[in-house]
């Protein structure tokens, strides 16, 4: 049993997506709610007061528990006020985790995220079982709780560092660690605290949950009780990769060619989707065909196919450095790059310098990141914004060429999100907008 939601009022602080679902939530079940946002969002009907342009004190006086959206930083007066007078402060992620009594698979990581999240989805299609893919990769989870959900239905949900942050009692019944680098750290404020934000998943598991991770990743106690299943080239480990075959128990499970998605990065992404279906007991040949059938995720490495001899590849979600070192390794040369855009992380640009110098033949920089990347780099120039980015790329290409958008920074000094990047770098790439 997962523990009950406090009773309210309740204050939602910050009201994008997650915070409006988890409002929606709230008063689905009857308790009184008001949100706040310090900015002025666009909200056609919230179905509860708002006030925005507001820290939120004021509204703070006549509530008796707090949901805070993800992006909301904990240091936010109004967070902060809360803790002190002793409230509860839940973040939308442990909100409806508690409301949703379902079977819950969490998957967290660096890099790989939506990706593995969409692909353990896939393969409880593919396997007859009723899913629901959500978090961070799109639907808020509250969104879930509006009654619609099967009674069986599995969750997959991609945890973020901020979602995991703000978890007190959250524990799924599997979560999956694809990679821990560093992320975020303008939020977080060292490696130290943004690591042990993604361990949250793993912190309160019991004896009968699962846990999964790659092998060698160099944390021996993943913190909890639960089953431990690894994965990656370790022979030793349950699911592994081993002269490019994929072995579950050391019984074969399929070739690493046969992966429907292309890199060494996707076929570890396969390995966590395979160890976290085939571990808590799917059908093997109902995960084979899912490995075999997955589609991918929109914005990250996605083919535009090619234009005059040009391949287009948009990878917009590549919002950190670590991120587009992969999309550079595998795309194949001479790559047009595209780079830059939010700055606000502050990250290290250097360890681009060489695998850029290596594989693109020009580099196009956009946003407030241009003149740090340029410093970094040794070469770039500056186009602004994405159009003429665009513009430069489509100029300089040759047929055999790909033009690379992996901008190795966050979006938001031009745009709502990485979507939005995205869908405007395929409208200008020639690719019908989806």
């Amino acid at each position: 049993m997962r523990p009950p939601l406090p009773a309210g009022p309740w204050l939602v602080v910050g009201l994008a997506r997650s915070g409006l679902a988890a409002g929606a939530l709230l008063r689905a079940r009857g308790h009184d709610v008001v949100g706040v946002d310090a900015g002025r969002p666009e909200i056609a009907d919230a179905g509860f007061p708002v006030h925005l342009g507001t820290d939120g004190l004021a509204e703070l006086a006549h509530a008796r528990a707090v949901v805070k959206s993800p992006g909301v930083p904990p240091r936010a007066p109004v967070v902060a006020a809360a803790r002190a007078r002793g409230l509860p402060v839940l973040g939308e992620l442990e909100l409806a985790w508690r409301a949703l009594e379902r079977p819950f698979i969490a998957v967290t990581g660096t890099n790989g995220k939506t990706t593995t999240t969409r692909w353990i989805g896939h393969a409880h299609d593919v396997a007859g079982l009723p899913v629901a893919v959500a978090g961070n990769v799109g639907t808020p989870l509250s969104a879930l709780a509006d009654g619609r959900l099967a009674a069986d239905a599995v969750v997959v949900c991609e945890a973020s560092s901020y979602q995991l942050h703000d978890t007190l009692a959250f524990a799924p019944d599997a979560a999956v660690l694809l990679n821990l680098g560093s992320d975020h750290l303008d939020w977080h404020g060292d490696v130290a605290a943004y690591r042990a934000a993604k361990l949250q998943a793993f912190a309160r598991q019991g004896n009968d949950d699962l846990a999964v991770a790659p092998s060698g990743l160099g944390i021996e106690d993943l913190g909890g009780c639960a089953r431990r299943v690894c994965f990656g080239e370790d022979p030793e480990a349950e699911l592994s990769l081993r002269s490019g075959q994929l072995f579950w128990a050391d019984a074969p499970l399929l070739r690493a060619g046969e992966l429907a998605l292309p890199g060494a990065h996707n076929a570890a992404n396969a390995m966590a989707t395979a160890a976290a279906c085939l571990a808590r007991g799917m059908d093997i040949d109902a995960v084979r065909e899912a490995l075999r059938t997955f589609a991918g995720v929109e914005h990250r490495l996605e083919d535009l196919g090619v234009r005059d001899g040009v391949r287009w590849v948009n990878d917009s979600k590549a919002t950190n450095v670590e991120s587009t070192l992969v999309a550079l390794a595998a795309t194949p040369e001479p790559i047009r790059l595209i780079l830059g855009g939010d700055d606000a992380k502050g990250e290290d640009f250097t360890p681009l310098r060489e695998p850029v110098a290596a594989r693109a033949a020009s580099v196009e920089l956009i946003g407030q990141a241009a003149g740090r990347l340029r410093a970094a780099l040794g070469t770039g120039t500056d186009r602004g914004d994405l159009e003429h980015a665009v513009a430069a790329a489509r100029a300089a290409a040759r047929p055999g060429d790909v033009v690379l958008l992996s901008p190795a920074c966050a979006s938001f000094d031009q745009y709502a999100d990485f979507e939005e990047r995205g869908r405007h770098f395929k409208e200008l790439a020639g690719a019908r907008r989806t």
